[in-house]
């Protein structure tokens, strides 16, 4: 079985399921219902937009296994992800019911023309870290062998300016 962090999120209403967090909560059963094991979901927060998008985001976690290597899940969470609605088309960043994203894999690394594996940018992203900390904090970044929980804090951290060097 594979191993995968999932990042979930939502800005937009959804006729059937309503507002963004139910969306997630919709989205995590729909994997269910695809056949993945669903292993911890973290609870959902808010956050601001990156980008044009105006509208504040509902962001979550999961942790999930699955036979399906990378390539497979995420066609996968691309057929969810059309289910609620999303088109990959147009402006990036723009509003959207759904978004998830393969953050990282039990295997490490993996890179071919549709996904990179660890996610490029879930480093600088609490939107992504938070949640995530909140369910697999001690998950290893293959490239910097820092955990979650050690990368959400360093980003929490506010920055501290050292005092002048006497001389």
């Amino acid at each position: 079985m594979n191993r995968y962090l999932i990042a979930l999120g939502s800005n937009q209403r959804h006729p059937r399921h309503g507002l963004p967090s139910m969306i997630l909560r919709a989205a995590v059963d729909e994997l269910r219902g695809e056949g993945v094991l669903v292993e911890a979901v973290s609870p959902t927060l808010r956050s601001r937009p990156l980008g044009p998008s105006l509208r504040e985001y509902a962001n979550g976690a999961a942790v999930i296994s699955t036979h399906l290597d990378p390539p497979e899940l995420l066609e996968l969470l691309q057929q969810v992800e059309r289910r609620f609605g999303r088109r990959r088309q147009g402006q990036r960043w723009r509003s959207r019911t759904l978004d998830l994203d393969v953050v990282l894999w039990s295997g490490g690394f993996w890179a071919d023309e549709a996904l990179v594996i660890p996610h490029r940018e879930f480093r600088k992203r609490d939107f992504v870290l938070a949640p995530a900390a909140k369910i697999a904090p001690d998950w290893r970044d293959p490239l910097t062998g820092l955990t979650i929980r050690h990368l959400a804090a360093r980003l929490a951290r506010p920055l501290t300016r050292r005092p002048p060097h006497p001389r």
